[in-house]
């Protein structure tokens, strides 16, 4: 069980990096920049935050299947919030 459970802290740990080589990848890319380019000079902050939210929500949804993914395999129980949430709309 110990050796369960450091193995899903490295597989967290190895996603977390994934995030963070997402992030860099897409702004080498460009597209935080080109993000930039479509708003006005005055909403400049605000096109960055929105692309921002653009570029790392695919990075967030693989993110949450992947983590999904390794606890199936280590077998790691739990609940979700979200699982809890809907099975409650089921329930109605």
């Amino acid at each position: 069980m110990k050796h369960q459970k450091l193995l899903h802290h490295v597989a967290t740990g190895a996603g977390f990096a994934f995030l963070i080589g997402w992030f860099y990848v897409g702004k080498l890319l460009g597209f935080l920049d080109w993000c930039i380019t479509l708003a006005p000079a005055e909403y400049e902050g605000a096109a960055l935050m929105v692309g921002i939210c653009a570029l790392m929500a695919p990075g967030f949804f693989i993110w949450n299947a992947y983590t999904r993914l390794i606890e199936r395999k280590l077998d790691i129980k739990g609940q979700y919030y979200e699982d809890a949430y809907y099975n409650s709309d089921e329930k109605k």
